[in-house]
């Protein structure tokens, strides 16, 4: 055996033996306990708000989207998903580190009204009255983050798909 095989040969061996380690510390390892649960019961996960907002946002576009080609179905579904990322928001996080008000305050405050406007027209299958809604809808959001000094971040009607 030449020696370039041979090198070849070990250190695919290496490599095999190297992941097998890798895999099997990744897989003894216990999973983590909750803090009041069993120890082979895994930690719970809560999406940041920063995540939940993305998801929000990309719902907004989708939504404004279907509406602009006449897809009621795809818009009633996205607002739908819209309005259960706001729900999440405000389960996950009632109170944001740099917020002094509630989310669970300033959310419906801000939104409750532009969501129910712009369910209303979704179930009018209307262009005009859609445009309206989406219109107020991304005032709510934009509303909300002034008021929460996130004002940077603004929402706009898309321009075209995500």
């Amino acid at each position: 055996m030449s020696a370039a095989r041979a090198a070849l040969v070990l250190s695919i061996v290496a490599l095999a033996f190297g992941a097998g380690a890798f895999f099997e510390e990744r897989s003894a390892a216990p999973p983590a306990a909750k803090p009041d649960g069993p120890a082979n019961e895994p930690a719970s996960y809560a999406p940041g708000l920063g995540e939940i907002m993305t998801a929000i946002q990309m719902r907004h576009a989708k939504l404004g989207i279907a509406g602009a080609a006449g897809n009621w179905e795809l818009a009633d579904y996205e607002l739908d998903e819209l309005d259960e990322g706001l729900d999440d928001a405000l389960t996950f996080h009632p109170m944001h580190k740099d917020i002094r008000q509630p989310l669970t305050e300033l959310v419906p405050t801000f939104m409750k009204a532009p969501i129910d406007g712009m369910r209303e027209a979704v179930k009018a299958n209307g262009a005009e009255k859609f445009n309206a809604a989406f219109n107020s809808l991304t005032t709510g959001c934009n509303s909300c983050h002034q008021a929460t000094d996130f004002g940077f971040n603004v929402v706009t009607r898309p321009t075209s798909a995500p």
